[in-house]
């Protein structure tokens, strides 16, 4: 059973809806390597696949490789 735990930031007047900064959050939190793609997904209130296409759009890498998975899949290739 998975639990729900709400966080409560105090944020300046911003002209950015909920939706908007749960995204904006999920997409920090992916590219800093805290979130996996699911749960950033679920952060942001989307499915992996809507969420991956909207990371695309705005031309954030939906998997981060680093220099070692890089050479690992060339070396099977």
């Amino acid at each position: 059973m998975e639990t729900t735990r709400t966080k409560c930031v105090h944020l300046p007047e911003l002209n950015l809806r909920e939706d908007e900064i749960r995204l904006l959050l999920a997409i920090k939190l992916l590219d800093d390597g805290l979130l996996s793609l699911g749960k950033a997904a679920e952060v942001a209130g989307f499915s992996e696949r809507a969420f991956v296409e909207i990371l695309l759009q705005r031309g954030v890498a939906p998997i981060k490789y680093t220099d070692m998975d890089l050479y690992k899949e060339l070396e099977n290739a």
